[in-house]
């Protein structure tokens, strides 16, 4: 692998040989989001789906990335409702209605594999559904923009107007990272931004698109414990996450479900 300089701020080049290793930690963590998704009803505690995702990657020969992280005390983060990002498990039971995602990163022969969905307890209220299909299209929308030659201002941009044009806003606090052997390296990936701005994708680089997308406004603020971060407006919050490594033709998505459980509702 080499490093590319200047403004794109050292960004990883990843030999071919790398995807393979790319590969199966996606999959791996892709396959746990798979796993989890029955499991996510009303009456089930944060904490459980929490432990049933911990011993699903540590049973297939991962160690859980989050847990220690910083000084993170769990193996996912699960985030409720109007929480953003980084909600911690613990004793709070889900109720009809809920939204919730589900962040998990495995560590599998050394390369990281990180990847979210969205889930529903029960049934979603309309404005949650659309919530939760514009975030997954606005996903895929960054995904598409994808390619040699294009900037990460394409990706950014690709995803604000879609979200946007359904009145939704997006999160700017939070972003996507580069990965492979480290958790997180250049570039940021923001989910927002102007086309042909950022740094050029070349053949080899891995990161992470996960935008972050608000019913309400895109304002957030971090609670006490220095992890969760909440909508400033209570205003629901959805995300979904995938982990590409950039190709000579285009992208390679490393998470896509296995089962096909892409978004909600699930069939499972």
């Amino acid at each position: 692998m080499e490093q590319q300089g200047g403004d794109a701020r050292r960004i990883t080049i990843h030999a071919p040989a790398d995807f393979a290793g790319m590969r199966e930690a996606g999959q791996l963590a892709a396959a746990t989001l798979d796993m989890i998704a029955p499991h996510v009803r009303p009456g089930i505690t944060t904490g459980e789906l929490d432990r049933l995702c911990h011993d699903f990657m540590v049973a297939h020969g991962a160690v859980p990335a989050t847990l220690g992280y910083r000084g993170y005390p769990k193996s996912s983060c699960i985030s409720i409702n109007h929480v953003v990002c980084h909600g911690i498990p613990g004793e709070r039971v889900l109720a009809e209605g809920d939204i919730l995602n589900v962040d998990v990163t495995v560590i599998l022969n050394g390369w990281h594999g990180d990847s979210s969905r969205m889930y529903v307890a029960g049934q979603p209220s309309t404005k949650a559904r659309l919530l939760l299909d514009v975030t997954y299209q606005a996903l895929m929308r960054g995904v598409a923009a994808v390619k040699p030659g294009a900037t990460l201002g394409d990706v950014g941009h690709a995803i604000q107007s879609l979200v946007e044009r359904h009145r939704f806003s997006v999160v700017r606090d939070f972003c996507g990272h580069g990965i492979g052997r480290r958790f997180h390296e250049p570039p940021n990936v923001l989910h927002f931004g102007r086309p042909g701005e950022g740094p050029v994708l070349r053949p080899g680089m891995f990161f992470t698109i996960e935008p972050m997308v608000n019913a309400g406004r895109p304002e957030v603020k971090i609670l006490e414990d220095g992890w969760t971060a909440v909508t400033r407006d209570r205003s629901l919050s959805a995300q979904f996450e995938h982990m590409v490594g950039v190709t000579e033709t285009g992208c390679e998505v490393f998470t896509i479900s296995p089962a096909g459980l892409h978004h909600p509702p699930y069939k499972t």
